[in-house]
């Protein structure tokens, strides 16, 4: 606290939320502590911890939503602890239903205080109080962490690796594996001809003089407001092979990690489209063949060694992440249909909603199912129990969320991590991405460490070990 306002990564399931509850313990002397979490169900299992642990009763903590009338809310805010998420801060600050006195303020998964997050006003207003942000993982690039740092007004990193000595001796192992699967022949063939029509299209666009960034799905996305701001009549026809090219590498991707049944899904819908892009996609010749050979029950080669590897766990509990809603619902029909108890566990879309949600955690935690299966968020910060197993149906590029859904096994005791990953396809890329981005956020968090603590700067070289490798990469 002598410090100022800090930044703390520490490896997930090594007690942030203890080191948030300390710090309320001793601030609460000082004034009023405010503590944000991104989410209602975090926010209400933060409350919950905060009154179990410091044994304080509702007349010392509130939890604070939208969901409650404003008049409601300016009663909770006189309480010594106010719980809520910064959605609902940030518009009651700016609309003075709130003073912004307090000791202070614990930012929870502080990755997020980027652009116009909620966050960041916050800090802004909250000038006299100390900021503690946690994070497991604040981003992998300097760029990234130093807005993080602007924006929460930070003058001090604590970080904390598996390998120091102050936290080692704390930290369970996992066991890590990546299981190589090839894809099959008619998914071979399939790729093949989704291969062609993107060299096709990237040649066009290339032509056009706009070359396509077509291994970086991030940089892609973000070429269509490059095109939208040409001042010429070619804009139109440049926007239309984008969108083909978009098309056909969505497909490419459903294909490649995940398999027939989202790809079926996904020609449907884009049957159903009326744009010029749709339909000069569905008048190429290669999409005949496509549809042709995606008439098939055939299952990605990932869904048998998925199930052979859920049905060697016996009763043991296990979380397997997948990236899109179709898949999640394909994977728990398939563990069921072959005696697995398993349930989805995915965000507010289809009727999925907060109660169902916190429903189906409490059914996991009781063990009425052994295997959830969810998308991106079981990822961030909820009270997920402890599980022995968790599975990445395929890898992902983001460090960020590499680390969060590796972070759901070894809470307790040690676990096991398995990433399915299909052979000469963009798997392996995500895999590598996600491993080069997480280690370079480390170094840069060290290098920004010793910044700001007026150390000297080391070389950006990581210390090697003898067999060559960085001890951070050891890890993985």
């Amino acid at each position: 606290m002598e410090k100022g306002n800090t930044l703390v990564v520490l490896p997930t399931g090594l007690g942030k939320t203890l080191i948030a509850l300390m710090l309320i313990s001793e601030k609460m002397k000082e004034g009023r502590c405010m503590f944000l979490t991104p989410t209602k169900p975090l926010a209400k299992q933060h409350f919950g911890t905060v009154k179990e642990v410091l044994e304080l009763s509702d007349k010392n903590v509130s939890l604070v939503t939208g969901e409650t009338s404003p008049e409601k809310r300016r009663e909770q805010y006189k309480t010594d602890v106010v719980i809520s998420t910064p959605q609902t801060i940030r518009n009651d600050l700016q609309k003075k239903r709130l003073k912004p006195d307090f000791s202070l303020c614990i930012v929870d998964e502080a990755h997020r205080a980027v652009g116009d997050y909620a966050y960041v006003p916050i800090a802004k207003a909250l000038k006299n109080s100390l900021i503690v942000a946690l994070t497991a993982s604040p981003g992998g690039k300097q760029v990234r962490i130093q807005e993080v740092l602007d924006n929460l007004s930070i003058q001090n990193i604590e970080i904390r690796t598996h390998f120091d000595e102050d936290v080692a001796p704390y930290v369970q192992k996992s066991k890590m594996k990546i299981v190589p699967v090839m894809l099959s022949p008619r998914l071979k063939a399939i790729k093949v001809e989704l291969d062609k029509l993107t060299s096709k299209y990237a040649r066009n666009m290339s032509a056009m003089g706009f070359v396509p960034p077509i291994k970086s799905k991030g940089l892609f996305l973000k070429m269509r407001e490059r095109i939208l701001k040409i001042n010429h009549g070619i804009k139109y026809t440049v926007l239309v092979h984008y969108s083909v090219l978009l098309h056909v590498l969505h497909m490419s991707e459903l294909l490649e990690t995940q398999g027939i049944y989202p790809l079926q899904k996904y020609l449907v819908k884009l049957s159903e489209k009326t744009g010029k892009s749709a339909n000069l996609l569905l008048r190429e010749p290669g999409m005949a063949r496509v549809k042709e050979l995606s008439e098939t029950t055939e299952d990605h080669p990932k869904m048998a060694v998925l199930l052979r590897h859920v049905k060697a766990l016996g009763d043991k509990k296990a979380i397997v992440f997948a990236q899109y809603r179709d898949q999640i619902a394909r994977i728990e029909e398939m563990l069921n249909s072959n005696n697995i108890p398993a349930k989805q566990f995915v965000g507010k879309k289809d009727g999925f909603t907060r109660k169902l949600q916190e429903k189906t955690i409490d059914d996991f935690r009781a063990g009425k199912f052994t295997v959830l299966v969810a998308s991106s968020i079981g990822e961030e910060g909820l009270d997920i129990p402890a599980v022995d197993s968790v599975i990445f149906y395929e890898p992902i590029p983001s460090e960020i969320r590499s680390i969060q859904r590796r972070g759901r096994a070894a809470r307790l005791k040690e676990g096991e991590i398995t990433i399915l990953m299909t052979k000469g396809t963009r798997d392996e890329y995500f895999a590598h991405a996600s491993k080069r981005k997480e280690e370079k956020m480390k170094s840069i968090l060290q290098r920004m460490q010793r910044k700001l603590s007026g150390e000297p700067v080391k070389s950006k070289r990581q210390k090697k070990t003898k067999s060559g490798q960085s001890r951070i990469s050891e890890f993985f």
